[in-house]
């Protein structure tokens, strides 16, 4: 599904001041807010490229092991993860295959689907870089619970 096609709906804790009224803290908040996730995306695609992977092969990776089921992921669901279209998840995988971060099988119970698998080196791989993440939001944890406490303080 591409971004465009999903349906958004405003949390109710991110509801600007009543009367739809914003005041100058509601921007700073929203600011900050998107600083903070620009700063970790800024992290996290450094962090991949210094691992010798690109950004979309790091969240590849995180996606297969995260989100999917015990057998594996099928080319349509990482598309869904990353929210990209399924011939560019054709390629992104065929290129994590020949590097060796997946492997690929046929669906026990259906043999046109394709599932896909860590190996132990895109598990190595996801290992290093999801530790350094986990503390890199250990450390911005503080400024991202403050922004959000801001947002919950409005909606009352």
């Amino acid at each position: 599904m591409t971004q465009s096609k999903r349906k958004t709906t405003r949390p109710s804790s991110a509801a600007p001041s009543k009367g739809g009224a914003m005041r100058e803290a509601d921007y700073a908040a929203l600011a900050q807010f998107r600083y903070q996730l620009r700063t970790f995306l800024a992290f996290s695609e450094a962090a991949a490229q210094s691992a010798g992977l690109t950004p979309q092969q790091h969240q590849a990776l995180l996606a297969i092991k995260g989100l999917a089921a015990p057998d594996g992921a099928s080319v349509g669901d990482i598309a869904r993860f990353l929210l990209i279209r399924h011939h560019t998840a054709v390629e992104l995988v065929d290129r994590m295959a020949k590097l060796k971060l997946i492997g690929r099988e046929a669906d026990p119970q259906d043999a046109r689907r394709v599932l896909v698998r860590l190996t132990a080196k895109g598990e190595q791989k996801l290992r290093s870089l999801s530790r350094i993440h986990l503390d890199e939001l250990g450390a911005a944890a503080p400024a991202l619970a403050k922004i959000l406490r801001s947002f919950r303080a409005k909606a009352r």
